[in-house]
């Protein structure tokens, strides 16, 4: 895999990952103004309303839109048996911006959990 392919894929990855977070962000906006919500039939309308005008939810979605664009462009250079994995990366990510952003715990099995993604990665990576 070329620096430029890589490029593309860990890319796609970071935005994936943002998309996330800030979805997150947007639903965190939303439960603190109105507290948390019930899913109900009653809801749908007002708290649907209330996230679907969410700034960060908008960013969210657009991040997903144009990490499916570069994901493309990255499938149209590296295997898909190569890329999907680096997916997992994500994971990676979310995990460590959620702690600092969000005070999320990272508890012992956590980052057990994470360091097994990351020797995954290197692994197949090193294969390529």
């Amino acid at each position: 895999m070329n620096p430029a392919s890589l490029a593309l894929i860990l890319f796609g990855v970071f935005l994936n990952a943002c998309a996330q977070l800030l979805l997150k962000a947007g639903v965190n906006n939303v439960t603190a103004a109105i507290g948390t919500f019930e899913y109900s039939v009653a809801n749908l309308w007002p708290v649907g309303f209330r996230l679907a005008t969410q700034w960060p939810i908008l960013g969210g979605l657009a991040c997903y839109v144009v990490s499916v664009v570069v994901w493309i462009l990255g499938l149209s250079r590296v295997d898909v048996t190569i890329a999907y994995p680096l997916l997992s990366l994500g994971y990676v990510l979310n995990a460590a911006a959620a702690w600092w952003l969000f005070g999320e715990a990272l508890t012992p099995m956590r980052i057990v959990g994470i360091g097994i993604i990351i020797c995954g990665v290197y692994v197949l990576t090193r294969t390529a």
